[in-house]
């Protein structure tokens, strides 16, 4: 259906450009950038067009995102998502985590970092080794509730 859909708009394309006598290059074509036409390159036109221009675009959006939050928000996001417990705890992030808990130094100061990262470690280790009580949590609000229900507060008491 794709191929389809793109092969149309070509088609169109294609009509537009030939009433308007503007040259439409034949996209299984190798690229061919700037004028010169000594310097052909591997890629065809398609690829060029729906993969590289692709990029560029990408590239922009991320400047643009970039440009909307500052480190603090980065690592805030950053740590909030490494604590979701989805498909077996995949996004945990110790690192990140590590950064959020700094945000907040009344509740972790230096002796408690460090005591929160070593309970990380076996806290990662048991939730990814697949425990079945923990295996379908879909947000943190699920992983609160069945730490409390398994007993499991005072075991990982800083998470």
């Amino acid at each position: 259906m794709r191929d389809e859909g793109w092969k149309s708009l070509m088609d169109e394309v294609s009509l537009f450009g030939a009433k308007h006598e503007i040259l439409v290059p034949n996209m299984e074509e190798f690229y061919i950038p700037g004028k010169s036409k000594r310097r052909l390159s591997s890629v065809t036109y398609s690829h060029h067009l729906c993969v590289e221009r692709f990029y560029i675009v990408i590239d922009l959006q991320i400047q643009e995102l970039n440009g909307c939050f500052d480190v603090v928000n980065v690592n805030l996001l950053l740590g909030m998502a490494s604590l979701n417990p989805a498909y077996s705890f995949a996004n945990f992030d110790k690192e990140n985590i590590i950064t959020l808990a700094k945000y907040y130094p009344d509740e972790f100061g230096v002796l408690k970092l460090r005591d929160f990262s070593h309970q990380l470690d076996t806290f990662i280790m048991h939730m990814q080794q697949g425990d079945p009580r923990f295996s379908d949590l879909k947000e943190i609000g699920d992983l609160a509730k069945s730490l409390v229900e398994e007993n499991l507060v005072n075991t990982y008491s800083l998470v």
